[in-house]
């Protein structure tokens, strides 16, 4: 049971949490898309939808991401205590692995701003599923597999670039932002907008803004403070001198 604080922070958090999970961030030195460049084609929603073979490959992709088989690290569980100290506003992700409600975030305080790789959804009829079910049907055999109550194409609820994010996703992380105390932008480049955008919010409403992350961000002239190095290692320490145990 959360304990009652007078700090409030909200949480953005970006790929690079999830490198010590062993998976790859995107656009960092080892990156999916530094080292190949061409893999962004797969999660762009024209060449999507337009590209029979671009869906193949992004499906095969999907079944071969690292994170199906990965588990939340010390900065996820770190992340946990600000709920358990009850001090999380709410926590805006840019991560599709979940890896954060699987280490004890509650659902409701997670807003996943560009989707996530665990569901799958028909781009006809909306109808929404599971994508292990889906990788279930090309492993029988499909190269295409299509909605089974429409027949239109099926993708994950990821947001691909060229999609717009979820409105009232968006407004939740927004308020969030607007209604913290202390801003942590963590294991993210803060490169990419809206996601971060919410720093701005954050700072504008009077919050402290606190940069982690393994290399430079966008960010971190407007930060107070920047901390660089192992996110794993240096969130637990963080949580407990902004939110110190009873």
């Amino acid at each position: 049971m959360a304990r009652e604080t007078t700090t409030r922070i909200t949480v953005l958090t970006g790929a690079g949490i999830s490198t010590d999970s062993g998976i790859p961030d995107f656009r960092g030195p080892k990156g999916v898309w530094t080292r190949d460049p061409d893999a962004e084609k797969l999660f762009t929603i024209g060449n999507y939808l337009n590209d029979p073979a671009i869906r193949r490959r992004s499906w095969l992709a999907r079944r071969g991401n690292p994170a199906w088989g990965a588990e939340p690290n010390r900065g996820h569980l770190a992340l946990v205590e600000l709920e358990r100290r009850g001090a999380l506003r709410g926590m805006a992700t840019q991560n599709i692995d979940r890896l954060h409600q699987r280490a004890g975030t509650s659902p409701e305080l997670v807003y996943e701003l560009h989707g996530n790789m665990v569901e799958s959804l028909c781009t006809g009829c909306g109808a929404r599923g599971l994508t292990s079910d889906v990788l279930d049907r090309i492993d029988a055999g499909e190269d295409d597999p299509a909605c089974l109550l429409c027949g239109s194409i099926l993708k994950t609820a990821t947001v691909m670039f060229g999609e717009t994010l979820d409105p009232d996703v968006l407004d939740a992380a927004i308020v969030a932002a607007a209604e913290c105390d202390v801003f942590l932008a963590i294991g993210s480049t803060l490169t990419v907008h809206p996601a971060a955008g919410l720093c701005d919010v954050a700072v504008r409403a009077g919050a402290e803004l606190v940069v982690v992350n393994g290399s430079e961000t966008a960010y971190d002239d407007v930060a107070h403070r920047v901390l660089r190095g192992s996110i794993s290692e240096l969130l637990p320490p963080l949580v407990d001198e902004l939110v110190p145990q009873a």
